[in-house]
Parts: C-alpha cells; structure tokens; sequence
C-alpha cells in the first residue's frame, strides 16, 4: 500500500488564497475607525435589524467618552488581526501530517482510481460505489483514522468502492462532465460489478451527487439505490449566489480559457464569496486554542484537505458555472449527458437523499428539490453543515450510521 495523494508534504499554502484572506482580515481592522465615524455620523445606510441593532448601540454608549471609545475600537481591530495572524501561523507551522495510506487500488483509467476499502470483507457484502466532487480531493471521506466515513462504513459490513478523480491529467484536462460520466465513472461502475455478487449501490456527495445521479440514470438496471449527501439541484434556490457567480462569469472564463481549467485558487476564490470572514472568523478562534490539543490536530486535518483542492477542466468548469449556477440546467431538466436529460423523475429505485440543515455551501433548500423529484427518495435531515456531516463529532451518530442501516436494509430487501 502507499501513501494516499492527499498527503501533504511540502510546506502549507493556506489558508487559500492566502492574499485575498490576508487583504480581508487587513481591511477589517483598517477600515474599523472609519466606519465608526460613518456610523456615529449616520451615513451608514442600514436597515431593518441592523438599523435597531445600531440604535441600541448609540442608545449604550451614550454616556461613554467619544474618543475613549474610538480608541478602544482600534485596539480591538488590531487585536483581532493580530489573532488572524497567530491562527495562520498556528496552522501553517503545526505538526501533524496526514499518514493514513491507501487501500487496494483494483481498478485504473488514467487519473482516475477506484480504491477498495471492504476488500476484506465477503464477496456478498453489499457494495457502495462512492463518488466525491471533481472540485475537492476525495480523502474528506478518510479524512483520519477516527473520522473516516468510508473506514466505518467496511466496519459496518457495507463494502465502499471510492473514485478516487486525483489531479486531471491530459486526457482529464479536455474532458466534459459526460466523459466524465459516461468514461471513467461507468468505467468504476463495470469494475465494482465484477469485483462484488451482491448489491451495488452509488453513493454521491456535494458536486459527485449530480454525477452519482446521472450514472444511476444511465445505468439503472445494475444499481439497486442511489444515496445523495448535500446534493445540489435548484442552484437558484440561493438567487443572491447564482446572480454572483452570471455576473463572475466573463472575467472566470477568460482565465479559464486562457489556462485551459480553473486553477485552484480561483475555485478557493468562489468559496471565499459564500462568506468573506469565515476564515479569519475561524483562524481567530484558533489562535485561541492550546495547539497541542485534539481539536487543533483535528482543525489542521481538515484545512489541510481544504486548502489542497484540484483545478477544474475548462469544460467542465463552463459546464458547472453557466449552466448549473447561472442558467439552474438541473432544475429546469437542461442538463444533458450524452445528449440525454438529467431526470430524476426517471430514476424509480430507492434513493436517500441527506439534507444537513446548517449547509452553507449547498443551500438545504436546493438539495430538498432533488428530494422532491426522486419518485422514490426518503430523506435525512441532520442538524449538520456541508463538511460536518462526513467529518464532525457528531457525523457518526447523525449520518455515517444511518447511512450504514440503510445500505444494509437495502440490500436485505
């Protein structure tokens, strides 16, 4: 066995891309004493909630000193980017390495692998073809030894199958989401076929959902249930996101063009939109922490994974961009492979479709349209976010063992 491609050896890059979180965390405390001003001279348009919140603000510093105050507001600023810095040190400088190795690669089509992680278990066992996002490296469903979803699952009795997409590669680099599909991911659907007697099940997470979906379209009769985590399928549900990413398009496809793919730091950079200050929110609260304890080893894991994201193929790119986020093609059944719509209404399996209820990065809105349009779908409703639900404390219990019964109970049917 060898060590897994997610590893990280060389020296840490993140938090991605660094400068525009840098520039983020330095505009806040920057711009903290000018705003104060704009607020105490009224000129800052707020509204509703926030107008209430800054009246009562005004209201409880009545009788403070003005200049007191103001000079209290930039130490905190400084104090904060000073804590922003120490986190990302914290991170960058820390220990540990994922060392985890892989297990037994039984199938290959150029960068893509197919990765056995029940290869002890019987030939019976019910299967699980597991197909992560293009856009992130599949190791957050064997993130570490305590927090592997794909681990548990084997311990469970429910033999996964991962497609492992690595970094795409020259043929990779000219695909289409179809080649995908109907190429290398059919490819792993043939490979577990003949690997496995019992059932076969296709599990997707996050982007590989939609692709999970339409290899079950496609191949119905060999696939007894399909399983969908944080799948997105009305991207217009979220209008404010969908209308930032129409308005990003000309200057994204213009670099995607130019390079050929989407570079790493401009999908990091699209992430970042959802919420500017989660991750100086999140390197504060780190800078916080003793940096020998769990929940830092934990927290680098995970960034590590976060930061060590795959550049997306040009056509793949346009395909995700202009036609999931900008035009809604799945919601609206415009979205094709290999000339053939993308019909949920048409795949009469069983299907579980897993809504977390704090997802950030796939509105909870969106994934429960894919929920309503699978004829035969039960859903799962975790009081989870978009990563928690594969990596978090509570993933075991609200997810990951769920998941486990329902494969069993599917096979056993």
């Amino acid at each position: 066995m060898t060590p897994r491609s997610g590893v990280m050896r060389a020296k840490r890059q993140g938090p991605r891309p660094l400068p525009l979180h840098l520039a983020a965390a330095a505009l806040t405390s920057a711009t903290s004493s000018p705003a104060l001003a704009l607020w105490k001279s009224g000129l800052l348009p707020w509204s509703g909630p926030r107008a209430r919140a800054a009246a009562e603000l005004s209201d409880a510093l009545a009788d403070v000193d003005p200049k007191a105050f103001a000079s209290a507001v930039e130490r905190a600023a400084r104090a904060r980017l000073g804590r922003f810095m120490d986190g990302v040190q914290t991170y960058r400088r820390h220990p540990y390495r994922r060392t985890l190795v892989d297990p037994p690669c039984v199938w290959q089509d150029g960068a893509v692998r197919l990765l056995d992680y029940g290869a002890d278990l019987p030939a019976a066992a019910p299967a699980l073809l597991v197909v992560p996002s293009l856009v992130n490296r599949s190791f957050v469903l064997d993130l570490s030894a305590g927090r592997s979803l794909l681990r548990h699952l084997a311990g469970e009795g429910v033999r996964p199958l991962l497609v492992d997409w690595g970094k795409p590669g020259p043929i990779e680099s000219t695909f289409t989401l179809t080649d995908y599909i109907a190429g290398p991911l059919e490819g792993a659907l043939d490979a577990t076929l003949t690997l496995t007697r019992g059932s076969v099940g296709v599990l997707g997470y996050c982007m590989g959902g939609l692709l999970a979906l339409a290899l079950a379209l496609r191949r119905q009769n060999d696939i007894a249930h399909l399983t969908l985590l944080a799948t997105p399928w009305d991207f217009h549900a979220d209008l404010a996101l969908a209308r930032r990413v129409a308005a990003a398009l000309p200057w994204l496809n213009l670099i995607t063009d130019s390079l050929g793919a989407m570079p790493v730091d401009v999908v990091q950079s699209l992430f970042f939109a959802l919420d500017p200050y989660l991750v100086t929110r999140k390197f504060e609260a780190l800078a916080g922490l003793d940096r020998r304890a769990d929940a830092v080893t934990a927290f680098v894991a995970l960034e590590d994974w976060i930061n060590d994201g795959v550049a997306l193929a040009a056509a793949v790119a346009r395909e995700c961009l202009a036609g999931w986020y900008a035009a809604n093609t799945p919601a609206r059944l415009a979205w094709r492979v290999a000339g053939r719509v993308v019909d949920p209404a048409q795949f009469t399996r069983p299907a579980l479709v897993v809504v977390p209820a704090q997802d950030r990065i796939v509105p909870p809105a969106s994934a429960r349209a894919l929920a309503h349009a699978l004829p035969a779908a039960h859903s799962l409703r975790p009081a989870l976010g978009h990563i928690g639900m594969v990596v978090s404390n509570a993933a075991r219990t609200s997810v990951w063992d769920p998941l486990a019964t329902w494969c069993r109970a599917q096979a056993s049917a």
